[in-house]
């Protein structure tokens, strides 16, 4: 189970079904809201929002918020 944070970013990247489980696991566990952003590298919308989603993880840090790329999640 790995899961990436970008240096300086508030958006965790989930790379697996495993660390999926678990990482929703835990913030049912302490009734975290979660925020999810399903992307793919080939979706120009997706990239798009990038830039706002991490905007919005800055503005609401007790909210946890997550990057899902469904061509790389195994």
């Amino acid at each position: 189970m790995q899961n990436q944070q970008v240096k300086g970013s508030r958006v965790l990247a989930v790379d697996s079904a495993q660390s999926w489980g678990y990482i929703l696991g835990q913030a049912q566990t302490q009734a975290c809201p979660v925020v999810i952003h399903f992307t793919a590298e080939w979706c120009a919308p997706s990239k798009f929002m990038a830039g706002f989603f991490e905007e919005l993880a800055l503005k609401y840090p007790d909210v946890l918020f997550l990057s899902v790329d469904v061509d790389e999640i195994k």
